[in-house]
């Protein structure tokens, strides 16, 4: 019998990439397989899938406001409306098997296969678990881990150390500097900085580029800066007449941005340090403060002490930024050493062992 595999989840393309990369593996292996994506409207995997060429169905979903309790009032409405709705994708689809990728759609959807018996599957990307996946782990099938100690989170039994997923585009990419450079119109004889503060954009690390855009002329470099929807206005009126500075609000060619890029400033959450370590690249990791137990900084200070990245705090980053990017840019062996070594650290079948184990389950 074919299988029929919902994913669910999304937010961020940290966890979107990742499902893709799974749907694709699963379809590699089982290419009769059925896939169907189930997200939350108006985030952006509604528009990332179909772009992947899968189907998706939305719920008008929210997660928990902890800032302002007052806009929680409608959460239950929401939540059961969600249920209803499930539960009729479930009649017509009739799934196999389920796999939450993080994000709170993937909550009810998850939720719902496991009351009807239907095999569950985790992806948890991070070092530390989201309360959602907590939740969902102790009935779970299997649950996908990146790094081990995560049995703290879930059930040890349960649990399958496989890294994180790389999207094939990115993973299986040829794509020389020279293309890279030519596809975005640059100078192949400059040192190219790409900035990549995360799919929705990085405050601390867009108002310091923004401070000291001048700095990157001054020194004769160019950037490719992916600014996240909000900022990218701002953005833009600063690059205004600028040559070297490219701005986009989302980078969808990602593999011609890595080619193209010398250094790279980045985040440091889970998907994208699994991308940076496949593609070689050496990074100025400014890490999201916010992020649940600081893991972020956590995942940085790994990369920093097998010297595999440099690590600028997010509170010191308007002053501290640019400075280390350019004081890199002009040490051609401290960037072979930073490529050298993050790639040491590249699991590039993460996918294939995720797509197996969840192809095996009866």
């Amino acid at each position: 019998m074919n299988k029929r595999i919902i994913i669910a989840g999304g937010g961020t393309g940290g966890h979107i990439f990742p499902a893709i990369a799974i749907a694709n593996a699963i379809l590699k292996q089982a290419p009769e397989t059925e896939i169907l994506f189930v997200g939350a409207i108006g985030k952006m995997e509604m528009e990332k899938i179909p772009q992947a060429g899968f189907k998706i169905k939305g719920l008008d979903i929210v997660g928990f406001n902890r800032s302002s309790l007052i806009k929680n009032i409608g959460l239950p409405i929401k939540l059961i409306k969600s249920f209803f709705k499930i539960r009729q994708i479930f009649i017509v689809f009739k799934p196999t098997a389920v796999i939450g990728v993080g994000g709170y759609s993937s909550f009810p959807v998850l939720k719902l296969a496991q009351v009807k018996g239907i095999p569950t599957f985790i992806h948890e990307s991070n070092s530390f678990a989201g309360k959602t996946n907590i939740m969902l782990g102790k009935k779970a099938t299997s649950i996908f881990v990146a790094s081990d100690e995560m049995n703290i989170f879930f059930p040890e039994d349960k649990i399958m150390i496989t890294g994180n997923p790389v999207r094939s585009s990115i993973l299986n990419s040829n794509v020389s500097r020279e293309e890279g450079i030519q596809f975005f119109k640059l100078d192949p004889k400059k040192i190219t900085v790409l900035c990549i503060g995360g799919s929705l954009g990085a405050k601390a690390i867009n108002e310091a580029l923004d401070k000291d855009i001048e700095l990157f002329e001054q020194n004769n470099l160019q950037l490719i800066w992916q600014t996240g929807k909000p900022y990218l206005t701002k953005a833009k009126a600063k690059a205004n007449g600028k040559i070297n500075i490219l701005v986009n609000d989302f980078i969808n060619q990602m593999e011609y941005a890595y080619a193209a890029a010398d250094l790279v400033i980045s985040r440091s959450g889970a998907m994208a340090i699994a991308e940076l370590c496949v593609m070689k690249k050496a990074v100025v990791f400014v890490p999201f403060p916010h992020a649940a137990e600081d893991h972020q900084t956590v995942n940085a200070k790994n990369l920093v002490n097998k010297n595999a990245g440099i690590l600028i705090k997010d509170n010191e980053a308007l002053a501290l930024l640019v400075p280390a990017v350019i004081a890199l840019s002009k040490d051609d062996n401290k960037r072979q050493e930073l490529k050298n070594n993050i790639f040491k650290l590249a699991i590039t079948n993460a996918d294939e062992i995720i797509a197996t184990e969840i192809l095996k389950n009866r």
